[in-house]
């Protein structure tokens, strides 16, 4: 027996259209399973009529949903949080089937998922806004308004969790959200959204349209939507903030990365091996946030060593999950291979690796590290999405932060060392919207906000945290004045 199971019956995830579930009328989709490289289920295209009908049913609840009092919208959110943790190993092992993770990775990205929940709880205590007499009399405040009807289009590489980064906080404020999940992880939206059902969500509240390009263009066109967000890929990012500010939305679209850390030779050996062989494999390395590139200061080969034992230990299972498709993997084999013909050395190789049982068809690659890789190389600057890290030597850190500025993403930097003043000046010089010292993965907790900035990003604001507040609504200023003063002025 496997920890991951293959279901015994294929899973259908159909829309979800004012409360009901409903097959979308476009083509269907075969899901496969990245751990055994089979089918595991079905959906079907959302076509431009059943969109019409989503965000009709989605406006209409939207109204109500808006009227309730934020402590009554929060307490649907507190009793999803009670079902969602209920039912976590349920939920996880969806997300692993049909996404790659290892069991571990699926729970704790709905944990993170919680943590975005409980900011979204606390709003209703810490977004009262403010008020003040400006002048004798005459009184301003701050109120926030929902929007209406919001879309997220949300990614492959976190079923759960980006869509939770998202809900909370939208509905929270008041507004109706329309989910367009990944075609390649369209089963775990189904048990999100049955939990907000068994919540007390009221119908249409939620909505989920399922379906490719076409189905995105539909809703994004579609005048019912105020604000588009996604994650994703740059190209695709940008495509999709081009498309809907030219309708005059509000959008905010996160894209790709090519995260680098600075390795000193002073840094912590301790910390160092496992902090950066866990960026670079957690996920299989299919995380925005993962170590991509290694700017190698000086001598730190011992480093390298330790980085090296650390993700030989991490063999494909049960201890790192699968590539999300046959054609990623394929891509991730040819870059590679180009690396090695671009002069670089792969120290270690994870192509082909062992896997037995019922996991030996699935889409698999190791943890591989490539060194002595060239500025200016596909494996120095190109997104490749997969378990794989690329060492650049650097004789000093100005060259590392010369190269880490002229990549033109910017998620992620962090830096290993002992040295507050070093490290220090790695954060003052880098050009990425999240840093980290001795952290390989420096996401934010809550409130602070996820975003980065340069082409990782596209809009202004942040999709979490305080940052979000103002993507999420209207902030409306209101000015009021009851009676005639006996010293009226200009100002009153």
């Amino acid at each position: 027996m496997t920890e991951i199971q293959m279901p015994k019956e294929l899973i259908y995830s159909p829309n979800l259209c004012g409360g009901k579930w409903q097959d979308g009328s476009g083509k269907t989709i075969d899901v496969d399973s990245p751990y055994f490289g089979k089918k595991i289920g079905e959906i079907k295209c959302s076509t431009e009529d059943d969109i019409n009908k989503i965000i009709k049913s989605a406006s209409e609840a939207q109204v109500s949903w808006a009227q309730k009092p934020m402590k009554e919208r929060a307490q649907v959110l507190f009793n999803f949080r009670n079902i969602l943790l209920e039912r976590i190993d349920e939920i996880a092992h969806i997300v692993s089937l049909e996404n790659g993770k290892t069991l571990g990775e699926s729970r704790a990205g709905i944990m993170k998922g919680v943590e975005v929940l409980e900011f979204a709880l606390s709003l209703q205590n810490l977004d009262s806004g403010s008020k003040m007499e400006v002048s004798r009399g005459v009184f301003c405040e701050y109120r926030r308004k929902a929007i209406g009807v919001v879309l997220s289009i949300t990614p492959f590489n976190f079923p759960a969790m980006v869509p939770m980064w998202t809900i909370p906080v939208s509905i929270a404020l008041g507004n109706a959200y329309v989910w367009k999940p990944s075609e390649k992880t369209p089963l775990t939206p189904k048990w999100i959204a049955q939990a907000f059902m068994d919540a007390g969500l009221p119908e249409g509240v939620l909505s989920i349209a399922h379906g490719e390009k076409e189905t995105v263009e539909y809703a994004i066109d579609h005048p019912g939507i105020k604000a588009v967000a996604f994650v994703g890929s740059s190209p695709v990012a940008k495509a999709v903030y081009t498309r809907a500010t030219a309708l005059g939305k509000r959008a905010l679209c996160l894209g790709g990365a090519k995260n680098h850390i600075v390795l000193l030779p002073d840094a912590d050996p301790h910390i160092t091996g496992n902090g950066i062989s866990n960026s670079f494999t957690g996920c299989a390395g299919q995380r925005c946030m993962a170590a991509s590139v290694l700017l190698a200061v000086g001598d730190v080969d011992l480093h390298i060593e330790k980085i090296k034992e650390a993700a030989q230990t991490t063999p494909c299972g049960n201890a790192m999950g699968a590539i999300i498709t046959k054609a990623q993997l394929e891509f991730l084999n040819k870059a590679i291979e180009q690396a090695e013909k671009d002069g670089a050395k792969i120290i270690l190789d994870g192509r082909n690796p062992e896997v037995s049982g019922e996991y030996k068809d699935g889409y698999w690659l190791g943890p591989t590290i490539i060194d002595h890789v060239k500025p200016g190389t596909q494996a120095a600057t190109e997104e490749l999405f997969g378990p794989v890290i690329s060492i650049i030597r650097c004789k000093s850190i100005s060259e590392a932060m010369k190269i880490e500025n002229e990549n033109a993403y910017g998620n992620a930097c962090s830096v290993f060392t002992s040295s507050g003043p070093l490290a220090e000046k790695v954060l003052s010089s880098a050009s990425a919207g999240m840093l980290g010292v001795n952290i390989g993965v420096p996401v934010p907790r809550e409130p602070f906000s996820f975003g980065g900035i340069n082409i990782s990003k596209f809009g202004h604001g942040d999709i979490t945290g305080v940052g979000s507040l103002d993507f999420w609504s209207d902030q409306i200023k209101v000015t009021t004045k009851w009676e005639k003063q006996d010293d009226e002025n200009w100002m009153s």
